[in-house]
């Protein structure tokens, strides 16, 4: 899972994803990964690790991941290339979802680009130059679907018909994840990777004193939630600078740290969390003297698709997948246990996966 993070200069962008690396360079399990200099990844927070680590004691224990992209270079007019506009918007089309930083406080030591701080105008501005990159986009595909229509093709007619009406949707301020697509018309949509479809959490990016209020408290807060709300959007509250803090302590000052702000987790695990949520995925688990391991998939996933997440040979081969859901493992104590009371599932092809699934598969190549 790959996460864009962009946003306007100085509204706390930089400082989150410093955060962001600086966990990751904390986590002993999957060391911070330079993959480029503007990426980072860290390990998505699952406590039900911990647990089975206790009860298996493995050599290894392995959480899923999650990859963070530092998009920069949006000015206004990035959509017609200004600045790093046409690298901004490649960068986009390459991640699963967008984390939006809003700034939401006020500091006089830090000037806003546009002179004052305004998250609607904000959000705008970055919305508007997707808006017009996808416009671009279909206005391309209805020109190519109308000169194949003319030879014939009934499916680019709809194809055409349906660019149409997404333009006029775009051209009036609205992203096309707004738009009430049908199933063929989704189908069709999917190929034109627009940017706008990208699923989107908002980050408001509040003042130190500010955390632990109570979101209505926070004027900015409520004009970001509002969009969110009317864009089928998530918003999370942040403050990137204390999470730049976090990120740089001890396990057990961390702890300490955030039950004396009293908010239990820190706001990067709320956004992992809100992610998952938000992109609908789930995680399922293997355990074993050698290895405790979480695996992500999509929720809806079948077993051999499953399987083929740890190797492909497992889904070529697939068997049946044994199936024992976490909480009863934990309640009971072993899967020798589970086994000796019938707790534990055969299940065949056909079985969708459930979070927190511990599962073995079976599979003959």
């Amino acid at each position: 899972m790959k996460l864009g993070v962009v946003g306007l200069p100085n509204v706390g962008k930089s400082t989150l994803f410093n955060a962001i690396t600086k966990a990751g360079a904390q986590a002993e399990n999957y060391p911070f990964c330079t993959i480029e200099p503007n990426t980072g990844v860290v390990m998505v927070p699952d406590p039900r690790l911990n647990v089975l680590a206790d009860m298996y004691h493995p050599k290894k224990v392995t959480p899923t991941t999650i990859e963070f992209v530092d998009i920069a270079g949006l000015v206004k007019g990035a959509s017609r290339g200004e600045g790093l506009g046409n690298k901004f918007l490649s960068h986009i089309r390459e991640v699963d979802a967008i984390v939006h930083v809003v700034r939401c406080f006020e500091d006089d030591n830090i000037i806003h680009v546009d002179g004052s701080v305004d998250p609607a105008r904000d959000i705008e501005t970055i919305n508007l130059e997707l808006i017009f990159a996808d416009m671009e986009t279909v206005s391309r595909r209805k020109d190519k679907a109308l000169k194949n229509f003319r030879g014939g093709d009934k499916k680019c007619g709809l194809e055409a018909e349906l660019a149409e009406k997404v333009y006029a949707h775009l051209e009036s301020g609205k992203p096309a994840r707004t738009f009430d697509f049908n199933e063929e018309e989704k189908e069709i949509a999917d190929g034109w990777f627009l940017l706008t479809t990208k699923p989107v959490i908002y980050a408001a990016n509040i003042a130190e004193e500010d955390l632990g209020k109570n979101a209505d408290d926070i004027p900015f807060v409520k004009d970001v939630e509002k969009i969110a709300a009317e864009e089928n959007a998530e918003i999370i509250v942040i403050s990137a600078a204390i999470e730049e803090e976090i990120a740089q302590m001890s396990p057990e000052d961390r702890e300490l740290f955030l039950e004396e702000l009293g908010i239990g987790e820190s706001g990067l695990d709320r956004l992992i969390t809100a992610c998952y949520r938000l992109l609908g995925l789930i995680s399922f688990l293997t355990v074993g003297e050698d290895e405790c391991r979480a695996w992500t998939i999509k929720n809806g996933t079948k077993a051999p698709q499953a399987a083929g997440k740890i190797h492909t040979d497992f889904e070529k081969g697939f068997i049946r997948a044994e199936v024992v859901p976490y909480e009863t493992l934990v309640e009971n104590g072993s899967m020798a246990t589970c086994k000796e009371k019938g707790l534990v599932r055969s299940e065949g092809k056909e079985y969708i996966m459930k979070d927190g699934d511990i599962t073995l598969f079976r599979f003959n190549v």
